[in-house]
């Protein structure tokens, strides 16, 4: 079947498009890119008039909880909460239970994100069994799986030497190594970020140095084993420098950030009176922190904005500060959070489509990310005038667990289209 998409603005950062363009979608795939009313024969038109096509957004950090805790997110639940986020393709990360150390559980992943038929999911298989940073996995019967990459996600891995040496089989399967940086010594028990807020507030802090000194140490090793390294969600001045110095040194490393470190600080702690959904890991920083993520995300240092969508039941968020889990429910908010950074002119739309698609794409090492001919017909529709109020209990996601419910944003995507197949969005 054919398809013509008429009347919007085609923005495609792998092409240099950022102009009004019809495109053509048959049997799945992008059939040609078309000057505005170009006439094609036996193809059904769908008027886009005053929106925005962009390459299906990529989430590079999601968790989606099965198998294990899918009562706090299923593998199903979380593409529909991805794809009304307007993302046509996850990165699932191995946090599950069992933990996705194996074939079997990729393909269990595989399998049951295509009886969804939603969001395509790519799992990342854990680096070490268990996740217990003691012993690596096999990680070339993972990746034979499907498995896209390797991290230890929300586990960092302390063991300098497994660390090395994951990065060399990584290196020889051509897949990226994802460090969460934490010094689990110096972040030992704190909670939020250690400053003075945190004083006044009389929480235990987790210094930005616990991230620095790890995402320092990764990089090095990087080096030494000339592998892939993506460094995930990060969030202080600091890391950013250390990122920046290492591309200007040629090191082959990637890294990402999240909106909720570009739109909140520590403050949202004090001021929302201990919410727990404002307990992320690593935590909200400080106003520097958050200024020096949006230079890196507008120069080129941090190359993709994740969700870390982070689901909890309510059971786990709705404690005591302390002791409540770390975590944002994020899909559905990524890319109505991310687009104030272009209404505010801090970065470009196509800027934010390389970050939210085509960079995601590169790093994973997967067929998205762009509309030429030949790609995928995954693509994202956008109305970058649309007022929407986000509202937690309405969320698609079993979880609800944000900091940003209530909050008033324009620019929301109304449908996505995977492998040619349009699905609307509420």
């Amino acid at each position: 079947m054919k398809l013509a998409l008429r009347g919007a603005r085609l923005v495609d950062p792998s092409q240099g498009i950022d102009e009004p363009k019809d495109l053509l979608l048959e049997n799945g795939v992008v059939k040609a890119v078309l000057r505005p009313k170009e006439k094609v024969t036996g193809a059904k038109t769908i008027d886009l008039s005053g929106l925005v096509i962009t390459p299906g957004l990529i989430d590079i950090h999601t968790h989606l909880r099965e198998p294990g805790y899918e009562y706090k997110e299923t593998i199903a639940s979380g593409s529909l909460a991805a794809v009304s986020g307007g993302f046509t393709s996850i990165a699932c990360m191995p946090n599950t239970d069992p933990v996705n150390d194996s074939p079997s559980v990729t393909e269990y992943i595989f399998k049951r994100a295509a009886e969804a038929g939603l969001a395509k999911v790519y799992p990342i298989g854990a680096i070490s069994k268990g996740s217990r940073g003691e012993e690596l996995a096999e990680m070339a019967s993972l990746a034979e799986s499907g498995a896209v990459g390797f991290s230890d996600d929300g586990k960092p891995v302390m063991n300098a030497d497994l660390m090395r040496r994951a990065l060399e089989y990584a290196k020889a399967l051509d897949r990226p190594i994802i460090s969460h940086c934490e010094d689990l010594n110096l972040a030992a028990g704190g909670v939020m970020n250690e400053s003075s807020v945190s004083t006044e507030l009389g929480l235990p802090g987790a210094i930005g140095a616990s991230e620095e000194v790890m995402a320092g140490r990764d990089i090095i090793l990087a080096g030494y084993a000339q592998s892939k390294l993506h460094l995930a969600h990060l969030s202080t001045q600091g890391s950013v420098a250390l990122a920046r110095r290492a591309k200007e040194n040629g090191a082959k490393i990637s890294c990402e950030t999240c909106p909720h470190y570009f739109m909140l600080t520590e403050l949202a702690v004090k001021e929302s009176g201990y919410d727990p959904n404002t307990k992320v890991n690593p935590p909200l920083r400080g106003e520097a922190d958050r200024e020096a993520l949006i230079v890196a995300l507008k120069d080129g240092t941090i190359d993709a904005i994740a969700s870390d969508h982070a689901p909890h039941n309510l059971s786990r968020k709705e404690v005591e500060f302390l002791i409540a889990a770390s975590g944002i429910s994020g899909l559905e908010t990524s890319l109505g959070l991310s687009l104030r950074l272009v209404r505010e002119r801090k970065i470009s739309l196509s800027r934010l489509v390389e970050l939210m698609s085509v960079n995601p794409a590169k790093i994973l090492g997967i067929n998205a990310g762009s509309l030429r001919p030949g790609c995928p017909a995954d693509l994202t529709v956008l109305d970058l005038e649309k007022k929407w109020k986000v509202s937690a209990k309405n969320f698609k996601s079993l979880s609800k667990n944000t900091p940003f419910d209530g909050w008033a944003l324009i620019g929301k995507a109304v449908m996505v289209f995977i492998n040619g197949n349009q699905i609307k969005v509420d």
